[in-house]
């Protein structure tokens, strides 16, 4: 048995770009999750650190997506995390990391 799930709660930082391939919408935006700054038992600090993730959605998902969020929406996410390699316009080699959802509650603005 294995299993692959993430669950992320966070900020959109970019309104979903929705696209089909052939009738089947997809949405993709930019999602940023922050951890804290915070004081370790020695004194030092950790500074605060943030990683974005770029979500995909799909159908219904996808549908939802383009008509209600937005950048700076809230949002909890869950899904699997997917890698791909594709070739850019030169021919160059790119790695792409990639949440697919599965399923996902918009939790209000920031």
């Amino acid at each position: 048995m294995s299993v692959n799930k993430v669950i992320l709660i966070g900020i959109v930082g970019t309104d979903p770009e929705i696209r089909y391939i052939e009738t089947r919408p997809i949405a993709s935006f930019r999602m940023a999750t922050n951890e804290r700054e915070r004081t370790l038992p020695d004194g030092s600090k950790v500074p605060e650190r943030t990683e974005w993730h770029s979500i995909v959605m799909w159908d219904g998902a996808a549908e939802f997506a383009e008509k209600y969020i937005r950048k700076g929406s809230r949002l909890y996410v869950e899904g699997k995390i997917r890698y791909r390699i594709w070739e850019d316009r030169n021919a160059i080699k790119r790695n792409v990391t990639e949440i697919y959802v599965d399923n996902f509650e918009l939790l209000g603005f920031k």
